[in-house]
């Protein structure tokens, strides 16, 4: 008997189920329903929670039947409007259908696919079309993305903290030793790049006090509300993980100084003006400094010295390690007693 080739939709599985990425994931996903059935555009909608209203904040993957690269923010640029402007999904959310579709009256198609993490929606994948698809073709994509949204699942359950829903730490050193490799490859290359990134490190300050005072209930739940506020605060191309009890570090991409420095200053803010259940008034300190080159290792404790010196000069700071090296208030020779375990 002769062999041959797996059909298709073989193919397009076995290659969306060989990743560990969810970004990868997702366009893989995106490339095989392209490839499959067709389409205009997709995008993915996140959803995150602000001052009790549940907002959307959608990205494109898909434009004009073309694939749309992650980090090109000009395509990529992000809409944020709340839930209720979507009121044909809302109604399919309510109902917990696993899809959604509408026709609009320029007879526009849209077809919404939400995505669940620990039984909560999280995100939703959108496709837009000029027609509607036949019954034959909706079979096939929802079968694509009911393997998408079963395989991502597996990835959440390792990749993800259970508590917050953000990356886990394990995350977060594949992550940034990616991150810090292909930094160090276009280096070598002589890849002279402008878009500058960021790592922090954001803290709780007197954390325990929350514990100790309030209990375990109160401080998840604090946990929890400053994660959501992370969420709301950095878009779709950063990440956002928690390290570690009350620590959470970011990987903010393509931003300048004065934009990281903006962005983490609002941040605190937000977080200082918010007022949590039962706890009131909460701070944080961060730290952070350049991520565009070095040692996954010597970058973490830049940044973590410059949270150090945030938690001493008071806390609910913002400290940026270059410059305190620059004005003579942290010492090279500091880092080496640090006890900075990583990798």
């Amino acid at each position: 008997m002769t062999p041959t080739n797996p059909s298709p939709i073989l193919q397009h599985l076995i290659e969306i189920t060989g990743h560990r990425d969810h970004t990868r994931l997702e366009y893989s996903v995106i490339s095989a329903l392209r490839h499959l059935v067709g389409m205009r555009e997709v995008r993915k909608l996140e959803f995150f929670v602000e001052k009790d209203v549940t907002y959307v904040r959608a990205f494109t993957l898909l434009l004009d039947g073309e694939m749309v690269a992650p980090d090109r923010p000009a395509v990529c640029e992000e809409q944020c409007l709340p839930l209720a402007s979507y009121p044909e999904l809302v109604k399919g959310l309510e109902q917990r259908s696993n899809s959604v579709q509408h026709t609009y009256a320029d007879g526009s198609y849209r077809l919404w696919f939400p995505v669940q993490l620990n039984d909560r929606t999280v995100a939703c994948l959108e496709i837009a079309t000029d027609t509607a698809y036949t019954q034959q073709t909706l079979d096939v994509i929802n079968g694509i993305v009911e393997v998408y949204r079963n395989y991502q699942s597996l990835l959440d359950y390792s990749e993800r903290d259970a508590l917050t829903g953000l990356f886990n730490r394990k995350t977060f050193d594949e992550q940034f030793s990616r991150h810090t490799r292909d930094a160090g490859t276009a280096a070598a290359a002589g890849e002279d790049s402008t878009e500058a990134h960021w790592l922090a490190v954001i803290d709780i300050d007197h954390f325990k006090q929350v514990n100790d005072r309030f209990g375990h209930v109160y401080g998840d739940e604090v946990l929890i509300l400053v994660a959501n506020l992370l969420k709301s605060s950095f878009r779709s191309q950063d990440r956002i993980f928690r390290f570690g009890g009350e620590e959470f570090v970011v990987l903010l991409r393509q931003a300048s100084l004065e934009q990281a420095r903006l962005i983490f200053n609002r941040l605190r803010t937000n977080i200082e003006q918010f007022r949590f259940p039962q706890v009131g008034r909460v701070t944080i300190s961060v730290g952070f400094t350049s991520a565009n080159a070095g040692a996954p290792v010597e970058i973490m404790g830049h940044a973590d010295q410059a949270l150090y010196h945030a938690k001493e000069n008071g806390r609910n700071l913002v400290c940026y390690y270059e410059e305190l090296m620059k004005g003579g208030q942290l010492q090279a020779t500091e880092a080496a007693q640090n006890d900075v375990e990583l990798f």
